[in-house]
C-alpha cells in the first residue's frame, strides 16, 4: 500500500482553514493508504514558541486528528521531536540541499519579510525538515496546499540528487495529494487572504472548538457584496469558478466553496441550488451547515483537551511505531552515506 505523511505545526488557534485544508482530507486518506500523521513540532519552534503553550498546542493537534475522525489504531500519530530520526536525516539534507533551490521558496520570503537576516537558520532550512519528514518514511505520496507545492517539489529534487550523488535507487520521488474544494480557505474578511490564526481580527476566522453561537456570529458578519449569488453558468469547465471571476467577487467565491466543501458537494451543485439567493439566506444555510460539522468536533477536541495523559499516551505510542519505521531506513543511509556505526 501506499505511505502518506503529512503534519500540522502547534502554533495555536486551529480553524476551519486547518480542517477543510488538511485534517478532514486526512480521515478520509486512511481508507486507502497507510498515513503518518505528525504534529510538527520542530517545525514549530523555528519562530520562537512560549514552551508551556507549545505542549498544550500540539495536544490541541492530536485532539483535533482524533476528533475528526482519524483512527489511532490505523494511523500512526505522533509529534515529531518524539523522533529523533527526523532532525538527523534533516542535518544530512542540509548537506545534499543547495542554498540556491532555498534561496527561491518563496514562503521564507513571506515570513522572514523585511526583517530576513534576524530570521532563523531553521527558518531558512525549514524545507529540507520538511524533505526529512516525508522521506524518512519513504511516503510516496504527500497532501499538500497550493502554498506546500514548492516545498514538496525541493523534496522531490533532494530525493533525486541524493539517489545521484549516491549511485542509489534508494528514496522515492514522492507525489502530491491536492484534494477536493476549498483547498484554500479565506479570510471571512478579507476573500483575497489566506484565513489565518495570525490575523488581528477573531471574525476573519471559524476555529475549530467555537460554539454554535460565535459560529453563528461570524458567518452573519462576513464581507459579502451587494449582487445575488450566481448560477451553475459561472463556473468554468473544470467546474472552478474562473480566476477573473474569483478577483472580482471574492469573498463571495469563498464562502460558497466552504459551503461546498463543508456539504462534500460540486460547486455546481451548491450554485444550482443558491442561484440568485441573497447573501442573507445563503449565510443562514451555511451557518447551519457549519455548526453541524464542527460543532461535534469541536466538542470532542475539548473533551480530549480535557484528558492530556490519554491524549499524551497516544502519542508516545504512535512515536514508538513511527520510530521502528524510520530507524532502520536511516541505517540505511547512514550506510549509504559511509557513517561508521557501532
Amino acid at each position: 500500500m501506499n505511505r502518506i505523511f503529512s503534519g500540522v505545526q502547534p502554533t495555536g488557534g486551529l480553524h476551519l482553514g486547518n480542517y477543510l485544508g488538511a485534517i478532514r482530507n486526512f480521515v478520509t486518506l486512511q481508507d486507502s493508504y497507510h498515513c503518518i500523521y505528525c504534529v510538527v513540532d520542530l517545525h514549530a519552534v523555528t519562530t520562537w514558541q512560549d514552551p508551556a503553550a507549545l505542549k498544550a498546542n500540539t495536544r490541541e493537534v492530536t485532539a483535533a486528528y482524533l476528533a475528526a475522525g482519524v483512527d489511532p489504531e490505523r494511523c500512526i500519530i505522533f509529534n515529531q521531536s518524539q523522533v529523533g530520526e527526523h532532525a538527523e536525516l534533516a542535518w544530512i539534507f542540509n548537506c545534499v540541499a543547495r542554498m540556491g533551490w532555498l534561496n527561491r521558496m518563496t514562503q521564507f520570503k513571506e515570513k522572514a519579510g523585511k526583517h530576513r537576516e534576524n530570521a532563523s537558520v531553521g527558518l531558512f532550512a525549514y524545507p529540507n525538515l520538511m524533505a526529512a519528514d516525508i522521506l524518512l518514511y519513504k511516503a510516496t505520496h504527500v497532501p499538500v496546499g497550493d502554498d506546500q507545492k514548492q516545498h514538496l517539489e525541493l523534496t522531490r529534487d533532494i530525493a533525486q540528487k541524493f539517489n545521484n550523488d549516491f549511485g542509489v535507487d534508494f528514496f522515492p520521488i514522492c507525489e502530491p495529494l491536492i484534494l477536493g474544494s476549498a483547498t484554500r480557505v479565506m479570510s471571512l474578511r478579507d476573500g483575497k487572504s489566506k484565513m489565518s490564526k495570525s490575523d488581528p481580527s477573531d471574525y476573519s476566522r471559524i476555529a475549530m472548538t467555537d460554539e454554535a453561537d460565535a459560529i453563528a456570529q461570524k458567518i452573519r458578519k462576513a464581507k459579502t457584496d451587494p449582487d445575488p449569488l450566481p448560477g451553475p453558468e459561472a463556473l468554468g469547465p473544470d467546474g472552478e469558478v474562473p480566476e477573473d471571476a474569483r478577483g472580482a467577487r471574492p469573498e463571495a467565491c469563498n464562502l460558497l466553496g466552504i459551503y461546498a466543501a463543508l456539504a462534500e458537494r460540486s460547486l455546481a451543485e451548491v450554485l444550482g441550488e443558491q442561484e440568485g439567493a441573497q447573501f442573507s439566506r445563503f449565510k443562514e444555510d451555511l451557518t447551519e451547515l457549519a455548526v453541524a460539522k464542527l460543532g461535534p468536533i469541536g466538542a470532542e477536541m475539548k473533551r480530549l483537551m480535557a484528558e492530556p495523559d490519554h491524549v499524551d499516551a497516544i502519542l508516545r505510542r504512535g512515536a514508538e511505531r513511527a520510530h521502528a519505521i524510520a530507524h532502520p531506513i536511516l541505517d540505511e543511509v547512514h550506510e549509504i552515506v559511509g557513517f561508521l556505526r557501532p
